[in-house]
């Protein structure tokens, strides 16, 4: 009897170190809450640390081909952080690195690896932290990151201490175009794909837009965006414009600026400056990497623009059926005028009388601003639609168009993708 119970002693504890070494294995291997994951390197807790499946997908239902680490780690590029890909960062199809939490971040690591179109909105860049250098707001001196609706481009509000897009901004012009007036009004001018349209006009200062679009065949009209701007004053032409890509890269600069004809050269390096060398009252300052420059004359007008694409899913909610021949780079602007007169015209101009009233129906999911004929330019650097006001108004003329492809920003006070900055 006492060997019969010795021998059932042995056996029950024998049994007991077997269970306990397959569940210490299970667990190291994500056990059954490592999902999908792990053949190797399957550490942490709950297999959620670097757990790996196919393609090194991790998480509790790692998917994917690159890699990813994270609760539910997905995505075919590259990224780190809570969800998926998290708050780190994220290469995805769009080639670029998205930093923070666009960038390969809460939106990074989804169906299109690392963000739509590689790590963040429109391929990448991450969010952009900005600040008040302005010595007036002490309280106002610290980094906060630009809101998610503009993760790439932002300013501070330093009298509220917040940040606020560009877009919208008195004299921001973005999207399919999408103006804020001088008088804060929002309203939209969809002019026609592959033709110009004055912006602006004054007896000193004239600036002109290229659009570029596609045929919208429901709607009757074309979906537009602005893809290049020709700005002239006195005798001076400055062209800033977005080059055409199919594929779009947010590492790669596709901005194009030339004054008077001449291409300008800058650094792809955030602070990068350029001043004309026989105009110095006109400077060029890199806003970002790529992509993104401040365009300043002393006295008269600056001007953020940035370029960006039409993203997949962008085409997808709005129906404009991109096509992956061409992601329609375009820009964003935002205008800020120092010295506008009451004789001012234009789509974007003529808001900024003291006594212009607007006459877009308010009411409307999508106030539209008619007059396509009078703001009608028979190219880039004409100065003969029907509301023209520009007499050169003495030495220079800057043109920023759609010869030479690229992006705005709103400076200053006003930030963003496609705004037109007031003063």
């Amino acid at each position: 009897m006492a060997r019969s119970r010795s021998s059932q002693l042995w056996v029950s504890l024998i049994f007991f170190i077997l269970l306990l070494v397959v569940a210490m294995a299970a667990d190291g291997n994500g056990g059954n809450k490592g999902g999908k994951n792990g053949n190797s390197n399957d550490n942490g807790n709950n297999g959620n640390s670097n757990g790996n499946g196919n393609g090194k997908g991790n998480g509790n239902n790692g998917n994917g081909n690159g890699k990813g680490n994270g609760n539910n780690g997905n995505g075919n590029g590259n990224g780190n952080g809570n969800n998926g890909n998290g708050n780190g960062n994220g290469n995805g199809n769009g080639n670029g690195k998205g930093n923070g939490n666009e960038g390969g971040g809460n939106t990074g690591g989804g169906n299109n690896g690392g963000g739509n179109n590689g790590g963040g909105n429109n391929g990448g860049g991450g969010t952009k932290t900005v600040k008040c250098d302005r010595k007036m707001f002490p309280y106002c001196s610290g980094q906060q990151p630009c809101p998610p609706s503009c993760p790439g481009s932002c300013f501070i509000d330093c009298k509220a201490c917040k940040p606020v897009c560009y877009c919208d901004k008195p004299g921001g012009v973005c999207q399919d175009p999408r103006f804020v007036g001088g008088d804060g009004i929002t309203f939209y001018f969809h002019g026609e794909k592959d033709k110009d349209f004055c912006l602006l006009s004054d007896s000193h200062l004239h600036i002109n837009g290229h659009f570029i679009g596609r045929r919208n065949a429901e709607m009757k009209r074309d979906f537009t965006w602005v893809q290049s701007i020709a700005i002239l004053f006195h005798s001076h032409k400055l062209y800033v414009g977005a080059k055409k890509t199919s594929i779009w890269n947010s590492a790669e600069d596709h901005l194009i600026i030339s004054l008077n004809g001449e291409q300008v050269l800058l650094p792809t390096e955030e602070g990068a400056k350029w001043q004309a060398p026989t105009e110095p009252t006109v400077t060029i300052t890199r806003s970002s990497d790529a992509n993104g420059v401040t365009v300043e004359v002393d006295g008269m007008f600056k001007v953020q623009a940035n370029v960006v694409p039409i993203t997949e899913e962008e085409s997808r909610v709005h129906h404009y059926g991109v096509t992956a021949d061409d992601c329609f780079a375009h820009l964003e602007l935002a205008f800020k005028f120092y010295s506008l007169t009451q004789e001012v015209d234009g789509v974007l101009g003529q808001t900024y009388k003291d006594n212009y009233v607007s006459r877009v129906k308010m009411s409307s999911s999508m106030p539209l601003m008619g007059g396509l004929d009078k703001f009608s330019s028979s190219g880039l650097y004409t100065t003969d639609c029907a509301v023209a006001r520009f007499n050169g108004g003495g030495e220079g003329v800057i043109a920023m168009a759609t010869e030479l492809a690229g992006v705005i920003k709103c400076g200053s006070e006003i930030n963003g993708h496609g705004i037109v900055c007031k003063k």
